[in-house]
């Protein structure tokens, strides 16, 4: 009696558990289907937002790199290979570019022993497009800036020069453009004109709204000294190694110097007149003097330049005019500058770092004879 009893109590048991399974089941199953579309919807939407995150950009800076569908114009981002739904993702804007961008290393070992190539530079810039141009793809560059070289003949010094500066825009975080404005022929080299031609000509290619005029043949030792433009026209160049890693002169303008867009045309841009080497730089400072603007400077631990040795080019021997010429830059500067620039584009050709505009800029007039 008492085993029938024990029987009949554990099988009651037995149901008992087994309708509260099934009862928790359904409970179960309820619950999961409702949590279920929540988080699908959660996790739809975060991993839209990881998504942008990582994927800014089309990676267009290898050579010959394609993809299959592009964005009409603007920044480029990937398309969601998501169905869509009932909900619009919300691209995150990129932040400011830093005022001190963290990658920069600070002082530089500079050497020109090392045979350089331009398919070396290629192969060390890959993020570098087509034509010479960078934009930072993690940060909103605050200025679009048009590095202009006047140039002739120089294929040994462009090497260097590129081989050192590509990496150092890259870690100052610029959006930039690399210009080289070739002059063609053999006649009297005219650098203050080639720097006209390249502010007018590279405003053709974007909306650039700070201009850095640079030698080839300088190379800065710190990238610190940032290639962007400031309230006040800017000399880079203030410590080269031919003098000493000191500045020549309180009023030397030369060899790397920047200006702001306002800034260029307030003083009618550079002088067209001097036509072989030297003056030009001096007139660029008087103009901004006399337009009521002062030269900003880094600091002369910053500034430091080293220079590729060279000889003096043939037809851009020192101007005998130039020390009369300096001393009427207030006659001169409205009617001699952009507003008086006269010349004929050859070519303008896109290479992987550069791109080359080659111009016809007349011939110089004659001498005065002396005496």
């Amino acid at each position: 009696m008492t085993r029938l009893m024990l029987g009949r109590t554990l099988e009651r048991i037995c149901k008992a558990v087994l309708l509260l399974c099934l009862v928790h089941f359904l409970i179960m199953m309820i619950l999961y289907f409702d949590v279920y579309s929540q988080r699908f919807d959660i996790f739809s939407r975060f991993n839209g937002r990881n998504f942008s995150r990582t994927h800014h950009y089309y990676n267009l800076s290898r050579p010959n790199g394609t993809f299959p569908t592009y964005l009409p114009a603007g920044d480029h981002f990937l398309p969601s290979t998501k169905p869509e739904t009932n909900y619009t993702p919300t691209i995150k804007p990129l932040p400011p570019c830093p005022e001190v961008p963290p990658g920069l290393v600070g002082r530089l070992l500079i050497e020109f022993s090392s045979a350089m190539t331009l398919d070396r530079v290629q192969k060390e810039n890959p993020d570098v497009t087509n034509g010479g141009k960078y934009t930072p793809p993690d940060c909103k560059a605050k200025q679009k800036v048009a590095i202009i070289i006047p140039y002739r003949h120089r294929d040994h010094h462009l090497k260097y020069w590129l081989h050192y500066l590509h990496p150092i825009l890259r870690r100052q975080k610029i959006d930039y453009g690399i210009f080289i404005i070739n002059q063609y022929g053999e006649d009297t080299f005219n650098r203050a004109k080639l720097l006209n031609i390249g502010y007018t000509e590279v405003l053709k290619d974007a909306e650039y709204d700070c201009f850095i005029f640079s030698d080839v043949d300088l190379i800065p030792m710190d990238d610190r000294n940032l290639y962007h433009c400031y309230d006040q026209p800017r000399h880079f160049a203030i410590a080269m190694d031919k003098f000493g890693f000191r500045l020549p002169y309180a009023g030397y303008f030369g060899g790397v110097s920047g200006l702001s867009r306002v800034q260029f045309l307030k003083i009618n841009g550079f002088p067209n007149e001097y036509w072989g080497w030297g003056g030009e730089d001096d007139d660029i400072y008087n103009r901004i003097t006399l337009n009521g603007m002062k030269v900003s400077r880094p600091d002369v631990r910053i500034g430091r330049y080293r220079m590729i040795k060279h000889e003096r080019d043939k037809h851009n021997e020192p101007n005998p005019q130039r020390f009369n010429k300096i001393q009427n830059t207030k006659a001169s500067m409205k009617r001699d500058g952009i507003n008086s620039l006269q010349y004929r584009v050859l070519e303008v050709t896109k290479y992987p770092l550069f791109t080359n505009i080659t111009v016809e800029i007349g011939k110089p007039p004659p001498r005065p004879p002396r005496g």
